[in-house]
Parts: C-alpha cells; structure tokens; sequence
C-alpha cells in the first residue's frame, strides 16, 4: 500500500504560508522559523513552499514587506489628521507606531532585522521607506509653514524616531507600561519640537 502523499497545491499557498509564518513568528520567534514546519502545519509537501519562497531569508523578506505595509498604513491614516497642529499630528504618528509595535513586537523586530541585511531587496526598501515617510513629511511642512527651524527633515524625524523607539523599546522589556507611554509619549514630542521650534522661548 503506497503512503498518502501530501498535496502539492494548496490555493493560495503564498498567503496561507505568511499567515502561518506570522503566528510561528509571535509564537516562538524568527529563529524557530522553518519552511519545513510550515510546509507540515498547512498539509503542503515539503518541496511547494518553494514555488514562493526558495529560503528562508525570502520568506522574512515578504514578512518584512507585509509589515511595513501595515505600518505604513496605520501612521498613514493617523498623520491625516484634521488638525494642523504639528505636536498633535506628530504624537498621533507616534502612537500609531507605539500600538502596532507594542501588538506586534515579533513582527516589528523582524522588520529591522530584515532591513540590515547587506543587500536589501527593492520591495523590502519602498515599503520601508513608504512606512517612515510620513514624520518627515510633516516636519517639512513645519517647516514651509516657518515653525521648524531649517534642516534635513528626514535628519530630524530620525532623532524622533529613535526616542519613540526607545520607548518601545523598554516598553517591550516590561519596564514601562502601556498606560504610562499614552502619557510620556506626547510629552517626549513636545520636548522635541520644542528643541525644532524656530519660535525659542
């Protein structure tokens, strides 16, 4: 009697493979990742994942890319904000970024592993680039508006960004909680524009 083989088609394997690479992930970790264990979890053949992802480093690829994606999306919809005032529009975007990487640290982490890597592919670097462009967009505007002081805005929303990344990160290892950070957070910016002001008290 021949041993049952497993399919080799699987509908939309691409998708199937990066939800359940995702759950892998939060679970236990980009290191345990394994097209072989995957390929097991969805009743794949072993060989099939390979039709999208031929290593592992192009699975975290695509990972990464979803990720930023994401990202790009939440800071997207909090940097329309109505209002025009810089502090409040700068502290939305930051806690955008806080509460996708707050609920997705697993994810978030390998998103800055992926973007290390020496030669990073084009998609990795749009969707990274589309995911952080909105702070620095908003400062140049500051600045056309004469309430930033003159400067590379990608320069200045760097700064900015590694403090709120600071943040999460401490966050992260359980040495500030969440309902501290909705505080400190606006204040973080506020003493940052305050720095950035072209209007010194």
């Amino acid at each position: 009697m021949k041993s049952a083989t497993r399919p080799y088609h699987h509908g939309n394997l691409r998708q199937a493979l990066l939800r359940v690479a995702e759950t892998a992930l939060e679970a236990r970790g980009i290191r345990q990742l394994s097209l072989r264990e995957l390929s097991r979890e969805l009743g794949v053949s072993h060989a099939s994942p390979q039709r999208h992802f031929a290593t592992k480093q192009d699975l975290i690829n695509a990972l990464a890319i979803m990720g930023f994606e994401r990202l790009d999306a939440v800071m997207a919809k909090a940097a329309e904000a109505r209002s025009r005032d810089l502090t409040e529009r700068l502290t939305k975007v930051s806690l955008a970024y806080l509460g996708f990487a707050l609920k997705h640290p697993a994810l978030l982490a390998l998103m800055f592993e992926a973007k290390r890597q020496p030669a990073m592919p084009p998609e990795l670097r749009t969707a990274l680039f589309a995911a952080f462009s909105h702070t620095p967009r908003i400062l140049k505007e500051g600045q056309d508006a004469g309430k930033i002081v003159p400067g590379d805005p990608f320069r200045m929303a760097l700064a900015i960004g590694a403090v709120v990344y600071g943040l999460v990160a401490v966050s992260i290892d359980g040495k500030v909680k969440g309902d501290f950070l909705k505080t400190i957070v606006p204040e973080t910016i506020q003493y940052l524009l305050n720095g950035l002001s072209t209007n010194k008290r």
